[in-house]
């Protein structure tokens, strides 16, 4: 019986830890996202906050692209970029995209 008290306790205990290990890096990661959230807040311009934001929702790995350009260009000039700006990015990251004609005949 002892044994089986002993595994229950080191089990529990493991269990316990390992909660606690992922509320940590939960915590973490919340507050790198406020961290991140601020800085674009003080990069970008409101037009272009929510461009960003409507971006993160359609396409999540280019707005991360984005961001981290953002972030990079703000540290360089500590200028705003407006929305306009924001869009030229956009299409420099992304490429060309091809026109698509249909010819009825």
């Amino acid at each position: 019986m002892d044994d089986i008290e002993e595994l229950r306790r080191r089990k529990m205990a493991q269990l316990q830890n390992e909660v606690a290990y992922k509320q940590q890096e939960q915590a973490q990661q919340q507050q790198f996202e406020v961290q991140k959230d601020l800085a674009l807040n003080a990069a970008l311009t409101p037009d272009a906050k929510a461009r960003l934001t409507n971006l993160r929702l359609a396409n999540p790995k280019l707005a991360e692209q984005v961001e981290q350009l953002v972030m990079y260009v703000f540290q360089q000039t500590h200028k705003k970029l407006s929305d306009a700006e924001l869009k030229a990015v956009l299409e420099k990251i992304r490429g060309k995209k091809k026109e698509i004609r249909i010819i009825r005949k």
